[in-house]
């Protein structure tokens, strides 16, 4: 024990005075950075081309932040590399600025951008559903727990167990808790204790295939075609709403208390949680068809689905009429998911396996990718969940599915998107994060 610590003293004086000896300091003066003054700060910063930089530069320390803010540096770029804005947003923050370079960059990434997969075993058994918010990753449905990942670093965080051996059907998740759905019970963890806190009890619904929340209710779809809200807190059904005469397959809520159902006829319904009237149904010109996945976007009004056919639509919420609705795949489409604040890309996937990327604008298909499985893996990590790095490959317009290999497109039952990434899951133990990066001139 006397010589560990003999070891951390002696590391720690090092790293002391390594830490003021910089170029051309003297022992005890400080880093050199702190002898700099406004002025060349101001112009180092001034040469830095990405946004991600300069934010990172403006959180070290309050006057880097008092020099960036105040000459204005975030803005310059934002017009620099979006000259045709210059002029048109003179009232917009520097934190916008930033959101917008942000996403131009996201969108760039996932349209033209390279992309590398990483790949690890995930679950003893499987993994059908996945979740991205903030940075982490939460995943199950298979097994009788839920995992939490870091989307970075792929790393195990934490583990959740289903209560009483139940059987999830769906779940989500934000930064304090965890929400699941069994078919006829709603769960809770914390996100920093494994154990449940809450479980409903005298269930007031049955069958329960999907889930969607926004504090503090969690609206469930049901078999029957109703859609139950349940308040997480009082633990109580505070209303039931009659969707459709078919079972609910999908749910959203947006931020104005709408909830969106879809439905196996193909039809999305619209119920207003603050009348407690349903206002209308987003229809189909191809139904019947059932609708498997729904996303909402806040900015642009759209509400995105995807169907049993394979086609991808898009609906007007403020007119309720479809926008465009192409048949994108020939096979069932799972999933589909944006970044939120996001209103250029739309990623898309499902039983035919391959990830496609389309334009929200119009339906069309940006870019379609697979990963190829047929090189040999780099692996990453030695870690319990060991990590394998793997190449993308890019699939042509023209391409005839049936001469790609299955083995390089399992079906993709489950994908989310985060900043410039795409998780996704396959219906087996392994789970996949495509990293993008900007495509440089």
């Amino acid at each position: 024990m006397e010589a560990s610590s003999g070891r951390g003293r002696s590391g720690s004086s090092a790293l002391k005075r390594r830490r003021g000896a910089g170029a051309g300091a003297s022992p005890g003066s400080g880093s050199t950075a702190q002898l700099l003054n406004d002025d060349i700060l101001r112009s180092v910063f001034s040469r830095l081309d990405d946004h991600f930089d300069l934010a990172r530069c403006s959180a070290v320390c309050s006057s880097w932040n008092r020099i960036i803010v105040t000459a204005h540096l975030m803005r310059d770029l934002y017009y620099k590399r979006n000259p045709p804005a210059r002029g048109s947003s003179s009232n917009i923050s520097v934190k916008s600025y930033f959101e917008a370079l942000a996403m131009d960059e996201h969108a760039s990434s996932l349209s033209s951008g390279q992309a590398d997969a990483y790949q690890w075993i995930g679950h003893p058994m499987r993994a059908t559903l996945c979740r991205m918010r903030g940075g982490s990753i939460l995943t199950g449905v298979g097994d009788k727990f839920l995992r939490l990942w870091s989307a970075e670093t792929c790393k195990f965080m934490n583990e959740y167990h289903v209560p009483n051996a139940k059987a999830l059907v769906d779940f989500d998740f934000d930064e304090n808790k965890i929400v699941g759905l069994t078919s006829s019970q709603i769960c809770i963890w914390r996100r920093s204790e494994p154990r449940s806190i809450f479980q409903s009890g005298g269930a007031s619904f049955n069958h329960g295939l999907c889930m969607s929340f926004a504090d503090p209710e969690v609206v469930i779809g049901c078999e029957d075609g109703r859609a139950f809200v349940y308040d997480m807190y009082s633990r109580s059904c505070s209303s039931i709403y009659r969707l459709h005469s078919s079972p609910v397959t999908c749910l959203t809520i947006t931020d104005d208390q709408l909830i969106l159902g879809g439905s196996t006829f193909g039809n999305v319904a619209i119920a207003d949680q603050t009348s407690g009237q349903k206002l209308g149904v987003l229809k189909s010109a191809y139904a019947p068809l059932a609708i498997r996945s729904l996303s909402f976007n806040t900015n642009s009004h759209m509400v995105f689905a995807g169907s049993s056919a394979g086609y991808a639509h898009c609906w007007d919420l403020r007119t309720l009429k479809p926008l465009w609705e192409p048949r994108v795949s020939p096979n069932v489409i799972y999933s589909v998911h944006h970044l939120p604040g996001d209103t250029a890309t739309l990623a898309v996937g499902g039983i035919d396996g391959v990830l496609r990327l389309i334009c929200q604008r119009t339906g069309d298909i940006i870019r379609s990718i697979i990963v190829d499985t047929d090189r040999p893996a780099e692996s990453t990590s030695r870690s319990r969940h060991q990590t394998e790095k793997k190449r993308v490959r890019e699939v042509a317009p023209d391409a005839q599915l049936d001469n790609i290999s299955t083995r390089l497109r399992p079906q993709i039952t489950s994908l989310s998107v985060g900043m410039k990434k795409i998780v996704t899951t396959h219906g087996e133990n392994y789970i996949r994060v495509l990293k993008f990066r900007p495509k440089r001139s």
